[in-house]
């Protein structure tokens, strides 16, 4: 019988295409099914960004068919010229398939592989392919529905529940899920760099803005603040990132997530970024209130403790720069410029 690969099988990991062939595939995949084996394989697409997306076509043999792989997978890892240094993001993917997201009552694709090699700062998993399953994806410059927005919120609430004041994801094992607001510092710091900002603020996502927030010390001074405010408030494991861009619905109407980076959060970090980012600005300012209201319910419903709304809308409004400041800097590797300038401005609007 043939054993599952172990770590000398599949490392190092690939970091050129030219690496991804049937043999390591093969060892791959038998980390979570031993005894399967990659007859042929070839690339059909490639989708480059802040990970790159392969989608590769398998012929399996018949061990790979009972296992239920699929003819087609998406691999993700680190294949651009940023790619070394964004291994955190790739190795928080990583772990959030093998880790974190297992656990959890969230829909989000099938994983085949997470692995993660700290000496080559490369981190891949090999997820289903969605489109081949037919499921729709959100996309940033198209907004969404309030009964949209408010089905993902209540995916969102479970999660954030099952976490809330948890204290085991302090523990050293998960000391890779970082603290978001922290964090948010941290990846800043460079971009507060006097050329960098004023080369954004004057960019067309800066004039999409209102110039109330064009202030480099506003914004240095606003992500410093945002520690001290949320020092006291309850955290809970955020699935992170929730934008359009990286959100689907399956073909059964349930809200999917992709692109993973549980970050600890107070949940109304998470709230505050999607609603935001989802909404066309005159839908949101007829439409957060209820939507804030109806995630705090949908909290209670799965045992948590909420905070009433007045406090609940003060914590969202204060965590609004978060998702202003990512796309007023976002680089064009990332999203495209109208996409930043589209969230840019939602986010500027509902700061205002």
């Amino acid at each position: 019988m043939t054993q599952p690969a172990s770590s000398r099988d599949i490392l190092p990991l690939p970091l050129t295409l030219a690496d991804i062939d049937r043999d390591w595939l093969t060892a791959a995949l038998r980390t979570q099914a031993p005894g399967v084996t990659v007859k042929s394989c070839g690339v059909v697409d490639i989708i480059n960004g802040t990970c790159t997306k392969i989608r590769i076509r398998l012929e399996m043999d018949e061990a790979g068919k009972q296992a239920g792989i699929p003819e087609t997978v998406i691999l993700k890892g680190g294949f651009e010229s940023h790619s070394r240094q964004m291994f955190q993001t790739h190795e928080k993917e990583v772990r959030a398939y093998r880790d974190f997201l297992p656990s959890m009552n969230l829909r989000t694709p099938t994983c085949y592989f997470a692995g993660m090699d700290a000496d080559a700062l490369q981190g891949i998993v090999i997820i289903e392919d969605l489109v081949a399953r037919g499921v729709s994806f959100c996309h940033p410059q198209v907004p969404q529905s309030h009964d949209a927005v408010a089905r993902r919120l209540s995916a969102l609430a479970k999660l954030h529940a099952a976490s809330l004041n948890d204290q085991q994801y302090t523990a050293p094992e998960w000391s890779w899920i970082k603290d978001y607001l922290v964090s948010s510092q941290q990846y800043m710091a460079s971009y507060l760099q006097q050329e960098i900002w004023d080369h954004y603020v004057n960019s067309a996502r800066g004039a999409a803005a209102s110039v109330r927030f064009h202030s480099r010390e506003w914004m240095r001074g606003a992500l410093d603040l945002l520690p001290q405010f949320a020092a006291d408030m309850p955290r809970s494991v955020i699935i992170g990132d929730t934008h359009l861009g990286n959100l689907y619905v399956d073909v059964d109407g349930v809200p999917g997530f992709f692109d993973p980076q549980p970050l600890l959060a107070p949940p109304m970090v998470e709230v505050a970024y999607h609603v935001a980012g989802a909404l066309d600005t005159a839908d949101r300012r007829r439409w957060e209130g209820s939507l804030v209201q109806h995630y705090l319910d949908e909290l209670a419903r799965h045992g948590a403790t909420p905070p009433d709304f007045d406090e609940a809308m003060r914590q969202y409004a204060a965590f609004l720069v978060l998702g202003y400041c990512i796309f007023l800097i976002n680089a064009t590797d990332f999203q495209t410029e109208a996409i930043n300038t589209a969230y840019t401005a939602r986010f500027s609007a509902a700061m205002l």
